[in-house]
């Protein structure tokens, strides 16, 4: 536990400090009990989502100081800030105008960019859907295969995924990542190249994975298809800031759609990164999918921060990690369609506020961002609740439900798993009462006793639940802009940069040098001794 945390000379954070001091022996069941109103009183709801937040370590008196201290920071002018395109991302000097990209409003900052680079997706995605866009054999698209990595996948292949059900069933999406070539060879192996259409996502043009995969791509396609050596623009689409590194591979500017420098790559999947998402829903569900963000930005903006949905998420994670030593988060979805939205979330949550220097170029003294897994459910009741439950860590939850797909007979059993998951994390089960229940059923007290030990659930758990009706495109919007926001607010507080990614570089520099003395003799770098050894290994192997 840190209960040092600190931001400001204002004596709001000692004031945390002190209540929390003060709730050393909080349990949440007496809190029920001596609150029959607890629930109605800690659930809000907007943009389309429902959000209780009830089962938390938290009394009004937590919320009002946990809320006080994000006006103390000037949360709202911060929030405004990043919205109207101040340069919030300090080391990089750029703005972050994601929301930009989901404004219908026509008053967004770049606004006129933003409407032609989504008027020539909407005119590539008609053409392939209608058949009009024909590989070079003459035959019309069927597969779309998504290169990228990061940002340029992660989102794409979520909300994909995601939104299945919403397909217009002209093309069939694919998405390749990985540098290891079996994740590429096992999506070509599925496709014919007459009728694949690849899309190369990739703001400089020369991300390691993405080009390597694009190279062999098109060496596949051209091998395959040799009449494709001339036509690759029948072939190839880029997303990119640099369209002439673009042009340098083959692809023809008219089949290259704008990246820009003001949207992080976590965020892309708003812009024309998103192509592979209107290439499987159409346009019209992609722009059902910003309008549901959009929705969750104007919350954002204008609810109170005692009813704000990434406001209050925001502050109970500052409340855990700071203050009771919280270190891990788990995301569960109880909605199979959301299968890939934890390993989303790893990313926008841990690139963005995974720093150790504040704003102001200070080392930073306290703990930031919480490790963040998940997996869909019910597979992880069946191999890591079991953790949750039983074991020592202090791991909040985030449950997420849908509350009514239509005519399902499992739905009303999956839904059941999700809320007596949370309620078991919260109330727990007793050592006397499982020992009495053992004893009733005939075992002997000595044995019920030991027993009693290994079975007792201490409950108590913090849980958050975020429900919503259906997994519309609209939906989808908002749920993932609230964690967007959410992460913002975190930044806030924490007084970081949530929009920079510079740790991710270094491995990559090096691995270009490991890569040189992997595939060279005479080079004159040199590494650690594992890391020689380990490279002599291969070189034997290889050998």
């Amino acid at each position: 536990m840190n209960n040092t945390f600190k931001q400001t000379d204002s004596p709001i954070w000692d004031e945390l400090a002190d209540h929390r001091q003060s709730q050393q022996n909080f349990r949440l069941v007496e809190k029920f009990a001596e609150d029959p109103t607890r629930f109605d009183k800690m659930h809000v709801s907007g943009a389309n989502l429902i959000l209780d937040y009830s089962k938390n370590l938290v009394t009004e008196e937590t919320l009002t100081l946990l809320v006080k201290a994000a006006e103390s920071l000037n949360l709202k002018d911060r929030i405004a800030a990043m919205i109207r395109g101040d340069k919030v991302n300090t080391t990089e000097d750029r703005p972050a105008l994601h929301t930009a990209l989901r404004d219908f409003s026509g008053r967004a900052p770049f606004a006129a960019d933003i409407d032609a680079a989504f008027s020539k997706m909407k005119a590539i995605v008609d053409q392939v859907h209608s058949g009009q866009w024909m590989g070079c054999t003459g035959l019309r698209i069927t597969d779309v295969v998504n290169i990228g990595i990061g940002g340029s996948h992660l989102g794409p292949m979520m909300v994909t995924d995601a939104l299945k059900g919403f397909s217009k069933g002209a093309v069939k999406c694919h998405f390749v990542s990985n540098i290891d070539s079996t994740d590429l060879h096992s999506v070509l192996d599925l496709v014919a190249p007459e009728v694949t259409l690849f899309i190369i996502c990739s703001k400089s043009f020369t991300t390691l994975e993405t080009l390597q995969n694009a190279k062999t791509a098109k060496a596949w396609l051209e091998a395959k298809l040799p009449e494709a050596k001339n036509a690759t623009g029948k072939h190839f689409l880029a997303v990119s800031s640099k369209s002439g590194k673009a042009g340098e591979f083959g692809i023809p500017d008219t089949n290259v759609l704008p990246m820009w420098d003001w949207v992080g790559g976590r965020y892309s999947l708003w812009s024309a990164i998103g192509i592979s998402i209107a290439m499987s829903v159409g346009m019209d569900n992609f722009n059902r999918l910003r309008k549901g963000a959009e929705a969750m930005d104007q919350h954002f903006q204008s609810a109170s921060l005692d009813q704000n949905l990434p406001v209050l998420l925001a502050l109970l994670d500052i409340w855990y990690v700071n203050y009771w030593g919280g270190q891990s988060q788990a995301v569960l979805p109880y909605c199979h369609r959301l299968c890939y939205f934890p390993e989303f979330l790893q990313q926008l949550t841990m690139e963005s506020n995974g720093k150790s220097v504040d704003m102001n170029n200070k080392p930073i003294s306290y703990p930031t961002a919480p490790v963040t897994w998940g997996t869909v459910e019910t597979n992880g009741q069946h191999s890591f609740h079991q953790l949750l439950h039983q074991g020592t860590g202090f791991i909040p939850v985030d449950f997420i439900a849908e509350l009514n797909p239509g005519d399902d007979e499992h739905h009303a059993h999956l839904l059941a798993n999700c809320l007596a998951q949370s309620n078991a994390l919260m109330n727990g089960k007793s050592h006397e009462d499982i020992k009495t229940e053992l004893m009733d059923a005939g075992m002997t007290e000595q044995n019920a006793q030991v027993q009693a030990m290994h079975r007792q659930i201490p409950g108590n758990h913090p849980s958050n639940t975020i429900v919503f009706e259906r997994l519309t495109p609209e939906v989808l919007g908002s749920l993932i802009a609230l964690y967007e926001h959410r992460v913002f607010v975190q930044s806030v507080i924490w007084n970081i940069n949530a929009f920079d990614q510079f740790g991710v570089e270094l491995g990559k520099k090096i691995s270009q040098q490991v890569y040189t003395k992997l595939v060279e003799d005479g080079t004159d770098a040199e590494f650690d001794a594992s890391t020689e050894g380990l490279i002599g290994i291969y070189k034997k192997a290889k050998s």
